[in-house]
């Protein structure tokens, strides 16, 4: 007799990859509940729901009842709340991880520790700190928010010395870094996961395109890849998993330049560039997620061909239009539209015969 699998799992975040984990999890009989602020949350209907607030330590309480293990499908949940949790049961991926996601500045010190080439960056407190840093690193600049970055947000570009008034104001008060500008050739993303035993399993690089800082479409296997570049983000991605002793997916986004990789940042999750893997690799990373953390063996990432993933942004076009096309995979994400949020994504495999 196989010992006894957790069975009931606790997502902290109810949005659209909340959704696909819970997709993913049900064929292998895994029961869910949610707890996510927004009342709207795409995964409402797909297994119990508590509308509360992250740290609202009486819902919390309500949440974690008969439930085995928790994870978070939102890269914002507050860490001392799953360290609030992990005192009464298991939760991956660890809390060190969420929290170093969470802090641009002390993601971009870790990569350094671990010998991996980042953007040139330096901590911003002050304008006269700001000037000082645009001084050294030169134009443009990105200058970010340490904390509460995704889609494009929390960041400015300052072109020359008379943008960085214009950033101070719209992002000053709050901790900041300035970033020298990275000229790439494109954007990757690689996407790993390790289990329980220490077992890691990777996935092709990604190749990313984004405007206004949101994610448009992905591509994979990454077209005309040199091994070796796959060789060393596989490589990064085993550093981080193991430094955190890391359980579940973990995804890097990257900037190739020329045969070097310079690392972005790190989202303890899983991630928009790897929605292909649901149709595109033998086992997905919402399956894989789920087999990391409750114990099972990590499923093949072999990919199935070549895939684009594309997302649906601000509005939904014709469904039926979209289903005409041959080979069209639909995923709608019961979202309100509104100008700028990611409604649904579509794939297709590219190398059909």
């Amino acid at each position: 007799m196989s010992p006894q699998r957790p069975q009931k799992i606790g997502i902290l975040g109810a949005g659209q990859l909340g959704r696909m984990l819970a997709l993913a999890g049900y064929p292998l009989g895994f029961e869910f509940r949610f707890l996510d602020p927004n009342p709207d949350s795409p995964s409402r209907h797909l297994g119990e729901f508590i509308n509360a607030d992250y740290d609202d330590r009486a819902a919390l309480t309500e949440f974690v009842a008969g439930l085995d293990l928790v994870t978070f499908e939102f890269e914002n949940v507050p860490a001392s709340v799953l360290d609030f949790l992990d005192e009464q049961l298991p939760t991956a991926p660890p809390s060190a991880a969420l929290a170093t996601g969470q802090d641009r500045l002390h993601e971009k010190r870790l990569f350094t520790e671990l010998g991996i080439g980042t953007p040139p960056f330096e901590r911003v407190d002050s304008y006269e700190e700001l000037e000082t840093a645009a001084k050294g690193l030169g134009f443009p600049a990105l200058i970010k928010t340490q904390h509460l970055g995704y889609d494009g947000k929390g960041q400015y570009l300052v072109r020359e010395e008379s943008d960085l008034q214009m950033a101070w104001s719209e992002l000053g008060g709050v901790p900041l870094i300035l970033e020298g500008f990275i000229d790439f050739d494109r954007e990757l993303s690689v996407i790993a996961a390790r289990g329980a035993d220490g077992d890691i399993v990777v996935y092709p690089l990604t190749e990313n395109h984004h405007e206004g800082g949101i994610l448009r479409d992905s591509r994979a296997p990454a077209p005309d890849l040199d091994p070796r570049l796959q060789e060393r983000a596989e490589g990064y991605a085993r550093q981080i998993l193991e430094y955190f002793d890391y359980t579940g997916i973990l995804t890097i986004e990257l900037f190739q330049i020329g045969d070097e990789l310079l690392a972005n940042e790190f989202a303890p999750r899983v991630h928009n560039s790897g929605h292909w893997t649901i149709e595109g690799a033998v086992t997905s990373q919402f399956e894989n997620h789920l087999r990391a953390i409750t114990g099972l063996p990590l499923g093949s990432t072999d990919p199935l061909g070549e895939f684009v993933m594309q997302n649906i942004i601000g509005s939904i076009p014709d469904t039926a239009d979209l289903l005409a096309l041959e080979g069209r995979h639909l995923h709608l994400y019961g979202k309100a539209p509104r100008p700028g949020r990611k409604l649904g994504h579509i794939t297709w495999r590219t190398d059909r015969p």
